[in-house]
């Protein structure tokens, strides 16, 4: 009955237009990490040989320079890109699977500005994702391990403790937990589905604090129902247009425990500071005020083929928008890189409705 788990397994987002000040260019750039799924994957998954879930192709990439596409899930830079370039740094730190085919030296070079262990298809939950095609966020955390190995070795522990306490952590997962909940027709009910999920993700963040990690930047999880793909489900399953909202039932109750978890967190943990980004709030506003922020359309995607544009994957043979800018969506779940850049502003300057307690530049400063 739902849509093909291959497919439902990918992230979608879309996000509010704010103003935004980056950082100035006499402020040294904190060291950016950034875990997560397909919304931050910089071409990750193009390293795993049975990666079920890529975008090394074209169309994807048409808007980044030189038309090229590079494991991103976008027509150009996706929101890890645009919320580094508001840290200083041109785009994302790099994939760590990218790093590993570098020489030595430049690996640690590269290591000392951050990197980037986003995988498409990933979820919280070891089980989301078919096993061997994605990197789990429990495995990114161990990825990172490694980086604090390699830093330790060329710093020494004490300066990699002051540096990783003034790097910024950036996590943004969940969504395809909540496809995989739908897609394996569970039982469990949402509350007892979603404790199990943040309590994994506590876990995680607990390592993550203990490797040195203090600064952390969660994202969670946007209107799932709304993407392309769950349009489609909505339409085919009811008859109705409109947006999945079992789906997006699940990604609120997400948001409030994760909330409370990290605000608890804050309290009990020294050092600890955090800016959540509330995906849901931020996109359904977009999404029920299109031209506020300049889109025309938010329920089709830009890039597919079929109904919604949503019947068939982004692909050579696929039918493209000719004005990406007017759309949400660039595929059936992804941003297009306009609402990737909108996302990245308004978790780095937007107000406390829709990022808080703080924003992600107010989180960089040391207080």
């Amino acid at each position: 009955m739902m849509a093909k788990a291959h497919l439902s397994l990918l992230l979608c987002a879309c996000f509010v237009l704010l103003n935004v000040v980056s950082h100035s260019a006499d402020e040294a750039s904190p060291a950016i990490f950034i875990l997560g799924d397909s919304t931050a994957d910089v071409g990750t998954n193009q390293y795993l040989p049975h990666a079920i879930f890529r975008a090394d192709f074209p169309p994807y990439g048409i808007d980044f320079p030189k038309s090229r596409p590079t494991g991103r899930f976008s027509n150009g830079f996706n929101s890890a890109d645009f919320v580094a370039k508001f840290f200083g740094l041109k785009r994302s730190p790099p994939s760590y699977m990218f790093l590993l085919t570098l020489n030595p030296h430049r690996f640690r070079k590269h290591l000392l500005k951050g990197a980037n262990f986003a995988s498409a298809g990933a979820g919280v939950l070891d089980i989301t994702g078919p096993t061997g095609s994605v990197v789990p966020l429990s495995q990114q955390v161990s990825q990172f391990s490694e980086v604090r190995s390699n830093l330790t070795l060329q710093l020494g522990s004490a300066a990699v403790d002051s540096m990783l306490s003034k790097s910024m952590f950036f996590i943004s997962v969940g969504s395809n937990d909540i496809f995989g909940y739908f897609n394996t027709n569970n039982t469990m009910s949402k509350d007892n589905f979603i404790a199990i999920v943040i309590t994994t993700y506590l876990d995680q963040i607990m390592k993550l604090y203990k490797l040195g990690a203090r600064k952390f930047g969660i994202i969670s999880v946007p209107p799932v129902g709304c993407c392309p793909s769950q349009r489609l489900v909505q339409k085919l399953l009811y008859g109705t247009d409109g947006c999945f909202e079992m789906q997006n039932d699940f990604a609120l109750t997400f948001h409030s425990a994760l909330e409370e978890l990290l605000n608890h967190l804050s309290s009990e943990l020294p050092g600890f500071k955090y800016s959540l980004g509330n995906g849901y709030k931020m996109s359904i506003d977009v999404i029920n005020n299109p031209q506020a922020s300049g889109f025309e359309n938010v329920d089709a995607a830009c890039c597919g083929n079929g109904l919604l544009n949503a019947q068939a994957p982004c692909n050579s043979t696929a039918i493209v928008c000719t004005d990406r800018r007017k759309f949400l969506f660039w595929d059936m779940f992804h941003p297009t890189k306009k609402a990737a850049f909108l996302a990245a502003q308004t978790l780095y300057s937007g107000p406390p409705n829709y990022v808080s307690p703080i924003n992600f530049s107010q989180l960089a400063k040391d207080y």
